[in-house]
């Protein structure tokens, strides 16, 4: 038997006469010919270990990443310093090997990390109940939308355009499901329209969601944008950049009922897009109707310190019909890793990163804004992303960026067809300002070189 094929011939025809079955083709008899390959599978003759070996590496080394590349990628993902510690703790079998607390009597390790993790996510985003995290960001955003309808009974969405186009995509797919309409509104030199937004909010509006900073990395005025929406009693769900928190007004101070969001830059890499983890927060009165499970802390009879599962709304913990999600994991791991980052920073060190970040945006933005053929897109604060539209295709500028070891952006043109050639531009503590220095050298050329070209098209490079 070969070390990798579960079943010999000799096993194949034992099972069949078993079964009293003449072939393996007799098993697939009620499906129609026509969606049958109809032969078999071009596979290769089988590898030694070492040829196989050399051949993946040869496949890994067409990748581009953040450590061959100097990346100003973002959009969500970023190319933050994850410190050694992190991997020293979350490599610990205790915190690597469990899947989730089934017998939460026995894993009070991983108990206590959750209980410490939504109280970080609690104090990073002023609102009072955190749950254990979730999938990722664009889920979590889609869960608070079915928390939202379950709280208001009503089922209208209204969505700014600059929440990210992944969570859009995602509230657009929910929704089917949900039976809810979702109303998008547009945005007014890179900011959300307030006007057209106070307009599309009705009766019959269950939430409005909101992202700080938007998408193309402008910080909104959530506070405005917010009063809109208490007006006609709809909720305010706000999807943050975690990290820039460390700068902004926690959203639970601007009128948001609940803050969701990509845990992504609090301790883990990009690894090629994921995995990761989301966060979600609420004020008290949608703690039962939070998607996943909340950690608690208590004594027991002996008095001593202890931590409990304090609410699984899962439907594998509780009654379905009661159930408000049926998720299946917490990515603990992930955001163990979160909490790990953020208490290695610790509060002036996270402000610090969130300080350091503004100014070098600023002056990576403001270094690109004088180079020719480079328009910044609007002049609103940002934290540590910000967009521009180039006079040259996208694409191309990108590919002759990619030549010089230089991941210039993301191009914004793929969400967002009124900005054609638009470049989103992220920083993180990696980027020196001699990266961006250099950013500034080899985009203004790449843009000289392209300028006047008819054809704009994305970069073959950049995953869609």
């Amino acid at each position: 038997m070969s070390r990798y094929t579960s079943g010999t011939d000799a096993d194949r025809r034992e099972m069949l006469e078993t079964i009293g079955a003449e072939s393996v083709d007799e098993l697939f008899a009620d499906i129609p010919e026509e969606l049958r390959l109809g032969r078999p599978l071009e596979l290769r003759d089988g590898l030694s270990e070492l040829e196989v070996l050399d051949e993946l590496s040869r496949l890994a080394a067409k990748n581009a990443h953040a450590d061959a590349e100097t990346s100003f990628l973002g959009a969500g993902m970023y190319d933050h310093h994850v410190p050694a510690i992190v991997d020293a703790i979350i490599s610990r079998s205790e915190f690597l090997t469990p899947y989730t607390p089934y017998q939460p009597e026995i894993s009070q390790g991983g108990l206590q990390a959750m209980f410490e993790f939504q109280t970080a996510m609690s104090e990073l985003t002023g609102l009072p109940v955190s749950n254990a995290a979730l999938y990722e960001g664009p889920s979590a955003v889609a869960s608070a939308a079915y928390l939202a309808i379950g709280a208001t009974g009503r089922r209208r969405l209204v969505v700014s355009r600059g929440l990210g186009p992944h969570s859009r995509e995602s509230l657009a797919t929910y929704s089917v499901g949900y039976g809810s309409e979702v109303i998008e509104v547009g945005l007014d030199r890179g900011l959300t329209d307030a006007a057209a937004l106070a307009e599309a909010i009705d009766e019959e509006t269950a939430a409005v969601f909101l992202q700080q900073p938007n998408f193309l990395g402008a910080v909104e005025d959530v506070e405005a944008l917010a009063a809109a929406a208490k007006e006609k009693g709809a909720l305010v769900i706000v999807s943050c950049d975690p990290v820039a928190l460390s700068v902004l007004k926690p959203p639970g101070e601007t009128g948001a009922d609940l803050a969701v969001g990509e845990g992504q830059p609090l301790g883990n890499r990009l690894d090629y897009g994921g995995p990761s983890f989301g966060f979600f927060c609420a004020t008290e009165e949608h703690i039962r109707r939070m998607p996943g499970r909340i950690a608690g802390e208590t004594t027991d009879v002996d008095g001593r310190r202890g931590f409990v599962l304090t609410l699984q709304t899962r439907e594998q913990h509780i009654r379905r019909e009661k159930a408000t999600n049926n998720i299946c994991t917490a990515q603990a791991l992930n955001a163990l890793a979160g909490i790990i980052h953020l208490s290695w920073l610790g509060k002036q060190g996270f402000v610090e990163l969130g300080e350091l970040l503004v100014r070098r945006t600023a002056y990576a933005r403001e270094r690109l804004g004088a180079v020719d053929g480079i328009e910044l897109i609007n002049d609103a604060p940002v934290v540590r992303e910000f967009a521009v539209k180039l006079e040259a295709p996208v694409g191309d500028v990108l590919d002759r960026c990619a030549a010089e070891g230089i991941a210039a952006g993301y191009p914004i043109g793929r969400d967002y067809p009124e900005y054609e050639n638009g470049l989103l531009v992220a920083l993180t503590e990696r980027r020196s300002r001699a990266d961006i220095d250099r950013l500034a050298e080899v985009l203004g050329a790449a843009v000289a070189e392209f300028r006047g070209s008819e054809q704009p098209r994305l970069a073959e490079g950049v995953a869609s």
